[in-house]
């Protein structure tokens, strides 16, 4: 099942990238490489995705996907005004934070240190399961939350976001 799911994930990202290229949607070169490629890359990455690889094929979960992206654009816009402001007034105060979440999986751990990473001013550094936290650079440390008792402060709605879409 792995290998499947890679292989369909690759060869529609395949077709997302390359189409349009030569006046049609694809040529048959492209879509010979495509399969190809794609074989390669679900061989290659079949241990990587795991025994629950059928969950990337639920349909609720590509809409789950698409209705978390306007959340984590948002987050980003604001991110990205805040980091500027910071670095025009030069008030910053970076360190590394733990935060403690309450995650039940690898995939969702993924979806919520992956969209602090993306988000301008945030890195997750480390993620640690057993401890149930994340460890984070954080560009300014508020006053007193120097020991965050959620990740609210710090990833705003994403711990929620990935609860719902890493089950």
């Amino acid at each position: 099942m792995p290998f499947i799911v890679a292989f369909i994930l690759s060869y529609l990202l395949w077709l997302v990238l390359t189409a349009g290229t030569n006046g049609l949607l694809w040529s048959t070169q492209e879509l010979i490489a495509g399969l190809i490629f794609s074989l390669i890359v679900a061989y290659a990455t079949r241990d990587v995705i795991g025994e629950k690889a059928g969950r990337f094929l639920n349909p609720a979960k590509w809409i789950g996907f698409i209705a978390y992206s306007p959340v984590l654009f948002w987050g980003m816009v604001k991110a990205n005004l805040q980091v500027a402001w910071l670095v025009i007034t030069g008030k910053i105060r970076p360190g590394i934070v733990r935060v403690p979440v309450d995650l039940e999986n690898d995939a969702q751990y993924t979806i919520l240190s992956n969209s602090i990473t993306l988000t301008p001013g945030t890195l997750t550094v480390d993620a640690c399961p057993e401890e149930k936290a994340l460890y984070i650079h954080w560009i300014k440390i508020p006053e007193g939350m120097e020991r965050p008792e959620s990740s609210e402060p710090v990833a705003g709605p994403f711990e929620k976001w990935a609860r719902r879409l890493g089950r």
